[in-house]
């Protein structure tokens, strides 16, 4: 590993956490039954109906009190279905179901991402090679330095204003991010693939402005003006507790990044500990977990990506205490305080150096 937090682990210790991890995720599978599939029914049905009256609400947008409460109704209805429901849908959380209303094939989310796109870059590229420079585009979404090991250049000085951007945008930021846009100039893409994938951009984003911004809008009447800026606040909020909650999963205080060269041979073992390593939670309670999509159990899900999300509160104590079993970091803390390490980074290494391990998560 890049990190020396692991540099005790033996070959024996790698295989027998992979042995335990691997373990764990088949009894949590063997487990799964009616209980869960009433979860994510149950999530899906107040979601809809919280869309439905915020929605109805805005119908009166002119009013002040209708206005704050169908906006703030949507958001939590977005949040919802973009975090809890739609990211892990589309990993395959329920596919165990076999509902085709409900299954990684068939979603396509509130968002203008198009689902098959994100689904390769975020199902596949990055939890393939979760936090390995050069590999993983999730670090530092390829504009922000996030790392002492990452180069620096004179355009990182302004990212944290690029970052506040990127918060309030984090959908389109999502959008393009499997173009691969380094790998377009470097012209190791075929450009008629990125003409496709920028046409099914634009179809979705289509799709996204005329429910958001025009049909709804419209159905309000006189109202149209306070329902389009409803709209527009909800998705800008959304957008900003998605890109919140990722990055405080993905970059606060001590989570590490790895070099390219430690992919040869990697075991699985060797795979889970890396996992473990690049990934930080979130302390809260039920309706935090409810409202990150439990992604505030990020360790839990880069180990289990495709167990139902639900499961993830009753899996954490045990990798956390195999982490102690095997004297390994397991990265949490209030969302405060994840939120606060995450900014230190991104203003730290707005500027030139550190170079050395020591000082990595200064």
């Amino acid at each position: 590993m890049t990190a020396t937090t692991a540099a005790h682990l033996a070959p024996a210790d790698y295989e027998a956490i992979a042995r335990e991890l691997d373990a764990l995720r088949d009894e949590i599978a063997a487990d799964l039954d009616e209980r869960d599939s009433a979860y994510i029914h149950r999530v899906i049905r107040w979601q809809r109906g919280l869309e439905i009256g915020g929605r109805a609400l805005l119908l009166a947008s002119s009013l002040p009190p209708a206005w704050l409460a169908g906006t703030a109704t949507l958001t939590v209805a977005k949040i919802l279905e973009n975090m809890e429901i739609g990211h892990n849908v589309m990993h395959g959380q329920w596919d165990w179901m076999r509902d085709p209303k409900i299954h990684s094939t068939t979603w396509e989310w509130d968002n203008v991402s198009p689902a098959d796109q994100w689904k390769h870059s975020h199902n596949v590229v990055h939890h393939t090679y979760t936090n390995v420079l050069g590999k993983d585009n999730d670090v530092g979404y390829g504009i922000l330095r996030v790392s002492a090991e990452q180069e620096w250049s004179p355009a990182h000085l302004v990212q944290p204003l690029v970052n506040v951007l990127l918060a309030v945008l984090f959908e389109y930021g999502v959008a393009v991010h499997d173009l691969e846009l380094d790998k377009v100039q470097a012209g190791e893409i075929d450009p008629a693939e990125t003409r496709a994938k920028l046409r099914a951009i634009g179809r979705k984003i289509r799709r996204q402005w005329i429910k958001d911004y025009l049909a709804f809008p419209l159905l309000s009447g006189p109202q149209f003006a306070t329902t389009l800026a409803a709209g527009c606040t909800a998705n800008a909020a959304r957008n900003v507790w998605a890109h919140m909650i990722i990055f405080c999963g993905h970059f606060p205080g001590d989570v590490e990044v790895f070099a390219a060269d430690r992919l040869d041979g990697e075991t699985k073992g060797e795979w889970y500990v890396r996992q473990l390593l690049g990934s930080a939670n979130i302390s809260g309670g039920r309706l935090l977990h409810l409202m990150s999509g439990n992604l505030s159990h990020q360790i839990e899900h880069h180990l289990f990506p495709d167990l139902p999300s639900n499961r993830y509160v009753e899996i954490a104590p045990r990798v956390r205490a195999l982490c102690e079993k095997y004297d390994l970091p397991y990265h949490t803390g209030p969302l405060a305080r994840q939120v606060g390490s995450t900014w230190k980074k991104i203003v730290r290494y707005a500027f030139p150096g550190p170079r050395t391990r020591g000082e990595r998560s200064a």
